[in-house]
């Protein structure tokens, strides 16, 4: 399908099925949008067209993007079963999008289901596939590790958010001029200021900035969805103790995974015994998620909960500590401003406390560097997916060993 032709403007795919994919991708739509030799067309699927957790295409459409087309695939029950199916779904409908479109590129985030699904049609239909951030490693648990590495093997250009993540593709059998070493492109974001302020956070959470803050966000670990209520329930009784110490907690909604709806469910069930201090939102939002990422580091007193890659990788920029509750992030490249926790309530509470109280710790945080890049990702990657030869050796992979 692909041409090897010239075109003014090269057409290029871009897909997402997930709120935090999204907000990750959003630079790169950008900086894409604003090239003047490409094109962008947003393929929107999965959690963003369900209402459960936010109907977030919205959110698309307010940052000014236009949506090319929706892929529906409904995830009918929170089972693995439905997982499989819904990637089925995926590989279907999104290869009849293409068959029309026929672009230059189909560009992917990560390690989500859906994007596994979107990768298989686009590569099977000789289309080149843009990867951001592969080669990264969590040992806890999730899927992501296996979803991820695949979709390394069927992508051609490979855009990497560290230097270990890099020489993990070369590793891989991959090409070496195939793989550009770019930074975390939220990064882009948080170097331009472009995050809620201290009154708007205020305005929209109904919290005081100068009071101790905790955010919470707990996705499930899929293959121990038998344990997703045992490991949140003792993340709760701890929250619930720091909001009896008057000490704020916001919890967010986890993703879409199987397991995920039992989460909320849990979530549902604390927000009715209306404890004072805590506040519950489905959806914050990257504009103000970052604001209070902000407020919990360097403008404030604040710790981010859980168990969010976001934890990892977007904390840093803040100075902001983060308690990483179980395995989920297991192996992931950190800075020094992560402190692990068990699921157990004590530890948790221990290692919150550290992270809020303890002068030196906090010193570090606001001082410990970003493994992930200085910035101008989106940039970066624009500017490779609008020069580099579209030809047989594009897609005509090699394996290296």
């Amino acid at each position: 399908m692909v041409r090897y032709y010239r075109r003014e403007k090269r057409k290029t795919a871009i897909f997402t099925g997930n709120r935090a994919e999204y907000g990750l991708l959003y630079p790169i739509i950008k900086a894409i949008s604003n090239h003047p030799k490409l094109d962008y067309f947003l393929l929107v699927s999965g959690a963003h067209l369900d209402e459960k957790f936010g109907y977030t295409k919205e959110e698309i459409e307010k940052d000014g993007f236009k949506v090319y087309k929706e892929v529906k695939v409904e995830a009918k029950t929170d089972t693995l079963c439905s997982t499989t199916q819904t990637i089925g779904h995926t590989i279907i409908n999104v290869s009849k999008i293409l068959d029309k479109l026929k672009p230059d590129f189909l560009v992917v985030y990560g390690d989500r289901f859906e994007v596994l699904g979107a990768v298989i049609a686009g590569s099977q239909m000789s289309i080149p596939i843009a990867h951001i951030e592969g080669g990264d490693v969590t040992r806890g648990g999730a899927l992501d590790d296996y979803v991820r590495h695949a979709i390394t093997k069927l992508s051609h250009l490979h855009f990497t958010t560290n230097k270990e993540a890099a020489s993990r593709i070369a590793k891989l059998g991959e090409e070496k001029w195939r793989i550009f070493n770019v930074g975390f492109p939220v990064i882009d974001l948080i170097k331009e200021g472009k995050f809620a302020d201290s009154q708007e956070i205020e305005n929209r959470f109904g919290i005081h900035s100068e009071k101790p803050l905790i955010v919470f966000t707990q996705h499930s670990v899929t293959t121990e969805l038998s344990e997703v209520e045992s490991q949140m329930k003792p993340a709760l009784e701890a929250l619930e103790y720091f909001a009896e110490k008057d000490t704020q907690v916001i919890l967010t909604y986890p993703n879409n995974d199987a397991g995920g709806r039992r989460i909320i469910h849990e979530l549902k069930k604390m927000q009715k015994k209306k404890i004072p201090n805590m506040f519950f939102c489905p959806h914050a939002g990257r504009y103000y998620y970052h604001g209070l990422l902000n407020i919990c580091g360097k403008t404030g007193k604040g710790v981010c909960v859980g168990n969010s890659s976001s934890g990892i990788k977007e904390t840093p920029a803040f100075g902001c500590p983060f308690v990483n509750i179980g395995t989920r992030q297991k192996g992931r490249l950190r800075s020094t401003n992560v402190i692990d926790a068990h699921y157990n309530k004590k530890h948790i509470i221990v290692a919150v406390n550290k992270a809020l109280f303890d002068k030196r710790f906090r010193a570090r945080c606001k001082q410990c560097k970003n493994p992930y890049g200085e910035g101008e990702s989106g940039k970066k990657i624009a500017n490779i997916l609008a020069t580099i030869k579209i030809d047989k050796d594009l897609i005509q992979k090699k394996i290296t060993y």
